[in-house]
């Protein structure tokens, strides 16, 4: 399941026919409440509801694992998914008959590795918190693109770093994605991507909000590619505004904060509303301090009238995984409890 490649790396070229059509986006990434934290897909899917595992007492970015075959992907939520990468460390113990290197500070060593195996190598090393493999992604994603193929194992690559607790090596499932997807970070990417974001294909559309949102995070035109994704909030379609957010939430600027928040409010979908939640509480590439500059509408949401049961829980649930406090269901403990924090 390939992504067509731009003719060299660092041309302002695009992808020659339309990506994959069963893309990075999950059926269930980032929802609140018992969720399941595997979910597979075949490679003509258009991503839908995913089961869901009872009793769950936490919840975390999701990502399934877009690939032809069904397989099994990380399990456990975003705490176990380091402990879960070390099950299926076995599936990269070599490179062909290359070792894979067991550090990322043998260069050499990473050097005599084609640049797929690089990629593979140093996602799984950053994965492991290996000291120095995010920085070798970093300086060598330029000289991937065109060289890369998307497969199973940067599928499961990715999805566990996109639900890594560290910021950087979150940054780095997304530059292997891109690279892998053959999306140079420049604007004839993103013109592309903003045509097919169009695309009277449903599948190909809704990849490409995903993509926007991965491409944003990069520094490609954040504030034209927020217009968009905002813009298709309003969409007719349940699943054109699901990928809308989760795009939004990757760009991860802080002018994204406001729409979905409107969005957790005003969206008619249940399942929209439950993922604008989740990605200002959790998902997505915001700081902590953005997340903070949710907390008081959150808290209106707790207790509004015009919001169902359901959105309320939504609410004291993003609070709870944002200030890391532990209260009851009660708007009026949370309000206490925000009101004396300010003024400590």
């Amino acid at each position: 399941m390939d992504v067509s490649q731009p003719s060299s790396p660092g041309q302002d070229a695009q992808p020659q026919t339309a990506p994959i059509s069963d893309p990075r986006p999950t059926p269930d990434y980032g929802t609140l409440g018992p969720c399941s934290d595997i979910a597979a897909g075949g490679p003509d899917s258009v991503p839908s509801a995913a089961p869901r595992v009872a009793n769950s007492t936490r919840f975390g970015p999701v990502y399934a694992v877009a690939i032809g075959v069904l397989f099994a992907v990380l399990v456990g939520g975003i705490g176990s998914a380091h402990a879960a990468w070390y099950r299926l460390a076995n599936l990269f113990s070599l490179r062909g008959n290359v070792a894979a290197p067991a550090s990322p500070k043998d260069p050499r060593q990473l050097d005599r590795l084609k640049p797929q195996t690089q990629a593979e190598t140093l996602l799984e090393l950053a994965v492991r918190n290996s000291d120095g493999a995010t920085d070798q992604i970093s300086s060598r994603v330029d000289h991937w693109q065109g060289k890369l193929k998307w497969n199973s194992q940067i599928a499961t690559l990715t999805t566990a770093a996109l639900n890594s607790r560290d910021m950087r090596v979150r940054e780095s499932g997304i530059e292997v994605e891109l690279a892998a997807y053959g999306l140079a970070k420049n604007s004839a990417s993103l013109d592309y991507l903003l045509r097919t974001a169009e695309s009277p294909d449903h599948a190909q559309k809704i990849w490409a909000l995903w993509a926007l949102g991965l491409m944003g995070n990069r520094g490609v035109e954040p504030d034209r590619i927020v217009q968009v994704l905002t813009a298709h909030l309003k969409d007719s379609d349940e699943d054109s505004r699901h990928w809308a957010v989760e795009g939004l939430a990757l760009v991860g600027t802080t002018e994204t904060i406001e729409p979905l928040l409107q969005t957790m409010h005003n969206d008619p979908s249940p399942s929209v509303r439950e993922n604008a939640a989740c990605s200002l509480a959790d998902s997505g590439m915001f700081t902590h301090e953005q997340r903070l500059s949710a907390v008081p509408q959150l808290l209106n949401y707790t207790d509004d009238p015009s919001l169902d049961a359901r959105t309320h829980a939504w609410a004291f649930q993003a609070l709870g995984v944002i200030t890391r406090q532990h209260l009851p269901n009660d708007s009026s403990a949370w309000r206490s409890w925000y009101d004396s924090a300010k003024n400590d």
